[in-house]
């Protein structure tokens, strides 16, 4: 009866033994399965090139004040005459101009009282109107912005806002550059894994960041996902940030 009972442990120690083997080489074919999935890298990629705007956005106003509402649009509408005069001799085509509405509102101001405090006054009205003239001669919209205080000067109540200077084919400038950008993204992922005897696989997925239109001489380092407008020159720099993941392959 011994025998027979240590004999059936000797089987049963054998035959967990043999389990625990297989058990042991089902894990290890799985873990070696899970190591070699497949890998991936992530890379960024960057183009830049230099743009010309090509038409500019310039706004002028008139400003006036006066004790009545009908002596503020009245005095609105004499001083319009001399802006336009100027405009057309600075050689800016009227067909450029976007007039804006004339707007009329009381003036309030501040009144400080003797014994203390403060309450707000009416004083008369604010009449104004603004201009905004479009051109796709930079040279103009340069010089009238120049001589433009000689018109002031006159003592005429008017303002102006610095030029702005466009870029009319934003989106065909944003692709060219997203082909280079992805370019450069390829060349770099190739650059990474050249030590380690892989190469880069196929596009898993791929993003555009920041696309960003600088003053010329402009920081182009930057990375971030924001993105700006430079509208102040007329010399640019155009840049756009990608980012891919790529395959890698054994």
């Amino acid at each position: 009866m011994e025998k027979q009972s240590t004999l059936a442990m000797t089987i049963l120690g054998v035959l967990l033994a043999i389990g625990m083997s297989s058990a042991a080489f089902i894990l290890g074919v799985q873990a070696k399965k899970a190591a070699s999935g497949q890998q991936s890298i992530t890379v960024k990629g960057l183009a830049a090139k230099d743009v010309t705007a090509d038409n500019a956005e310039w706004t002028v106003t008139i400003s006036v004040n006066q004790p009545t509402f009908a002596e503020a649009l009245a005095k609105l509408r004499a001083e319009r005459p001399a802006l336009d005069a100027f405009l057309r001799k600075e050689g800016l085509d009227k067909s450029g101009w976007q007039e804006g509405d004339e707007s009329v509102t009381a003036h309030m101001e501040t009144v400080y009282l003797p014994q203390g405090g403060t309450k707000t006054e009416q004083k008369g009205y604010d009449a104004s109107q603004s201009v905004v003239v479009t051109s796709k001669d930079l040279a103009k919209i340069e010089a009238a912005n120049k001589d433009f205080l000689a018109l002031q000067a006159e003592g005429r109540p008017v303002t102006a806002s610095s030029p702005l200077y466009l870029v009319s084919n934003l989106e065909d400038i944003k692709m060219s550059l997203i082909a280079a950008a992805t370019e450069n993204a390829r060349k770099r992922a190739d650059e990474f894994v050249k030590q380690d005897k892989v190469k880069v696989g196929l596009m898993r997925s791929a993003s555009q960041g920041a696309f960003y239109i600088l003053a010329a001489g402009g920081n182009a380092d930057t990375d971030d996902y924001g993105g700006t407008y430079d509208k102040t020159t007329i010399k640019k720099l155009a840049k756009v940030v990608v980012t891919i993941v790529y395959n890698i392959e054994q």
